[in-house]
């Protein structure tokens, strides 16, 4: 006699086919890590509603508007840490588990591309990525403006101001090479 699934295992069944098709429907022949990329969105929304609801338990109203400054200032330290942290070379160890070194890419930095493994896949694409990496980046900044203010707009600026010597390397570089012939 045999005994019939319980209602939540034929949920979850139907739930899983229903994603293996979505996946298979929308990959299009491709390999496309689509259980990481919700994996990396749920972790997303984990990490931003801990740091809303530190802010909230905190008290502090949240201002009215961003000024200016603030926002200036966080887009150009958001990319200058997300670079930081995704291409630059001290900072492979960090993305060693997750990548495969492919070469330099530019000064200072590095090309690396996602594992192939589906498991470390997603997060190598993020941990590779400036652009993936700074929608994380700036969350965290501005959580950190919310909650310790002070602390964060100096390590903002002290990133601001990588930025800006990295530029004036850069310059100083392409005008050596351009009145040398280099």
């Amino acid at each position: 006699m045999g005994t019939a699934p319980a209602p939540d295992s034929r949920r979850a069944g139907r739930l899983h086919g229903f994603l293996q098709r979505t996946g298979r429907g929308y990959s299009a022949g491709h390999d496309r890590p689509l259980g990481g990329y919700l994996a990396a969105l749920a972790g997303f929304a984990t990490y931003t509603t801990a740091w809303a609801t530190a802010v909230r338990l905190r008290g502090r109203p949240l201002p009215e508007r961003p000024e200016p400054w603030d926002v200036a200032l966080t887009a150009v330290a958001t990319f200058r840490l997300s670079r930081l942290l995704s291409k630059a070379s001290v900072t492979s160890p960090l993305r060693a588990p997750f990548t495969r070194y492919v070469g330099p890419q530019g000064p200072a930095e590095l090309h690396e591309e996602a594992q192939p493994d589906s498991a470390r896949h997603t997060v190598g694409e993020l941990a590779t990525c400036p652009f993936c990496m700074s929608v994380w980046v700036a969350s965290t900044l501005t959580a950190g403006q919310l909650l310790w203010p002070r602390a964060t707009r100096t390590a903002m600026g002290a990133l601001t101001a990588l930025a800006g010597a990295d530029t004036l390397q850069l310059a100083y570089g392409a005008l050596v090479g351009k009145t040398t012939g280099e």
